[in-house]
């Protein structure tokens, strides 16, 4: 993935990329933009970037896509590129969680490889019934939990892998914010407004909005799946539908434990995602905020620094590094290493191959494992903290 040297002329045929949501307004429209231009491998052609007709338009002539290709609807959008000679040849769904799932569904069902951002869907039931609806249409589903691209999360689940801490005793998952410690949503922001809405963001707020990432990536380091969980959810802010504060125990293959702390009214907190790891031979600390450091700590010995494309960096963290040691690289190259992985998978699906994924990249088993994920913890939280089964 480094570009130092790459032969441009191999890049020559970009993927054709449409978008759902992301239009004005919208945060996460512009970072998928981004990564999906970063490493040269897509061109956004059309666009359904806002349920608001007029909204689309303005948002598709400010990025520059031409008035044809925007839409005012996904499934117009999805009859136009499919009728097409030079028609999109996959989607990036970024709108709030509700719409995941009918625009997915018909985008699939249309022969379009699908990106979307996470969770997967509203709910359990709908994440099975796209499942199939995936594996039927032979497509590429890929769900965009970024931080699995991170560099140095990849050198932890190498070292994990390679048995470098021995079996896993405790895994320790954080991700507090502090930008919902006030009703945030009667502020008119827009991106506080639909996540503490349960009908567009599903059964969990803090939960569902970060709290999944931080158990995706405790499962994806450490290789292991949670067999049960207790949890306690809160909403702090009076009169908030969904919780903004969670906290819970886990129960891992292997005897492994763990706990996981969500909040997004941890004062202080601008986007504290930290996860320790621990073995029997030693363990592992990653902090988001200071992504290109990893500390090892073998046991009886002192703490180690390692750092993204430093001393001891090794192959699958240099793999998807792009700049030399000391330059930051981080939230934004993590979704480009998600596109850009996405984009092989997609080009060899198109020459005939298995719409796999690489072993690496989250898809549908991870969108099941983060729906589940949020209805085992409000159904927990409902029994008062009560064990229940993953």
């Amino acid at each position: 993935m480094a570009i130092e040297g790459r032969d441009e002329t191999a890049f020559a045929g970009r993927i054709r990329l449409g978008m759902v949501g992301g239009g004005q307004g919208a945060f996460i429209g512009a970072v998928h933009r981004i990564a999906a231009r970063l490493d040269d491998q897509y061109e956004l052609v059309a666009g359904a970037l806002s349920a608001t007709p007029e909204k689309a338009r303005a948002s598709a002539a400010e990025i520059g896509l031409p008035a044809e290709r925007s839409y005012a609807s996904y499934e117009a959008m999805a009859e136009g590129e499919k009728a097409r000679p030079d028609g999109m040849q996959a989607v990036a769904i970024v709108t709030p969680n509700h719409m995941h799932f009918p625009v997915a569904k018909t985008f699939l069902e249309a022969g379009f490889h699908v990106i979307c951002d996470k969770p997967m869907t509203l709910n359990l039931a709908e994440a099975r019934e796209l499942a199939e609806i995936a594996k039927t249409s032979g497509k590429v589903f890929v769900l965009t939990h970024n931080y699995t691209g991170y560099p140095m999360i990849r050198q932890a689940r190498a070292m994990v892998a390679a048995g470098e801490l021995g079996a896993i005793r405790v895994i320790v998952a954080e991700y507090a914010q502090d930008w919902l410690a006030t009703r945030t949503e009667d502020t008119g922001s827009k991106q506080a407004d639909w996540r503490v809405d349960p009908a567009r963001a599903g059964a969990g707020g803090a939960i569902g909005d970060i709290g999944t990432h931080a158990y995706n990536l405790a499962c994806f380091v450490t290789g292991l799946k949670a067999e049960k969980l207790c949890a306690d959810l809160t909403s702090f802010a009076p009169g908030r539908r969904l919780d903004d504060n969670a906290t819970m125990m886990l129960r891992f293959q292997g005897g492994a434990k763990g706990t996981l702390w969500a909040s997004q009214v941890a004062v202080g907190n601008e986007n504290g995602f930290t996860l320790r790891v621990y073995g029997e031979k030693g363990g592992l600390e990653w902090a988001q905020e200071e992504p290109n450091k990893l500390w090892y700590t073998p046991l009886g010995e002192p703490k180690r620094l390692l750092t993204r494309n430093g001393a001891g960096a090794t192959g699958p963290a240099t793999a998807v590094s792009r700049i030399p040691a000391g330059h930051p690289e981080g939230y934004l190259e993590g979704f480009a290493t998600i596109y850009t992985e996405a984009a092989a998978l997609i080009r060899a699906a198109e020459a005939g191959g298995a719409a796999s994924d690489n072993g690496v990249l989250p898809g549908i088993e991870e969108g099941i494992a983060g729906l589940a994920f949020i209805e085992a913890c409000v159904e927990s939280s409902k029994r008062d903290g009560a064990w229940v089964d993953l």
